[in-house]
C-alpha cells in the first residue's frame, strides 16, 4: 500500500510538472521512452537466458558496449538493435502509431 502511494504522489509530481513547464513534458517523454528501450533490451537478454559478456562475446565487443546500450538506449544506432536482436536468437520489429 506504501508502494501504491509513493507511486501516486510521483505521478502526481510528473503530471503537474508536464502542465506547467512547457520543455518538461517533451524531456520527460523522451527520456522515458529511451528507458523504455534499454529495459526491453535487457528483458529480452534475459529472457534469452544470456549474460551481457554472452551477448558481447557474440558481438564481438564488450560487457561495458551491452551495458551502455542497455542503460543508455537513446543513442542506439538501428543496425546495433538489428544485431543485438539477433545476437539474441530474435528479430527486430519496429511498430510506428
Amino acid at each position: 500500500m506504501r508502494n501504491e502511494t509513493k507511486t501516486d504522489e510521483l505521478q502526481s509530481f510528473i503530471d503537474e510538472q508536464k502542465a506547467t513547464r512547457p520543455g518538461f513534458a517533451e524531456s520527460y517523454d523522451k527520456g522515458y521512452r529511451n528507458f523504455r528501450i534499454g529495459v526491453m533490451l535487457k528483458q529480452a537478454r534475459l529472457n534469452a537466458g544470456m549474460s551481457q559478456v554472452e551477448v558481447a562475446q557474440k558481438l564481438k565487443t564488450h560487457k561495458s558496449a551491452i551495458s551502455r546500450i542497455e542503460n543508455h538506449a537513446e543513442d542506439v544506432k538501428l543496425s546495433t538493435l538489428v544485431n543485438y536482436a539477433e545476437a539474441l536468437g530474435k528479430k527486430l520489429d519496429i511498430l510506428i502509431h
